[in-house]
């Protein structure tokens, strides 16, 4: 995966998006934004039609805001405009019926960034 730019040392900065690239699993294609070494990461994320992936955690609170199409855990089903927060070590799988964008933030925990 490309790589995405650190967070500013301060003040705002313009971040332009990465080319799309292939993802972690099979039907994925990442955009990075964010690829911060103190855990911060945000991408765009494009998913291809498919089942539910295999299960997994995070080590990081994860949010997923689905931009168009749609998305689907073993929780629920989301679509365009809803947002999905989990806490570190949730473990869950995911997968979409028609394909899907969603921004993706992964950031640690309040007390573990310091």
């Amino acid at each position: 995966m490309s790589e995405g730019q650190t967070l500013p040392s301060e003040g705002s900065k313009k971040i332009e998006a990465g080319n799309w690239a292939a993802g972690e699993r099979a039907g994925e294609s990442v955009r990075p934004l964010i690829d911060d070494p103190a855990g911060y990461r945000t991408m765009l994320l494009q998913v291809a039609p498919g089942p539910l992936g295999v299960t997994h955690a995070h080590d990081t609170i994860e949010q997923i805001y689905v931009l168009e199409g749609d998305f689907f855990d073993d929780e629920a089903s989301y679509g365009s405009g809803d947002f999905v927060v989990r806490m570190p070590g949730t473990q869950h799988r995911a997968g979409s019926r028609g394909g899907c964008t969603m921004m993706v933030f992964y950031a640690p925990l309040a007390d573990s960034a310091a």
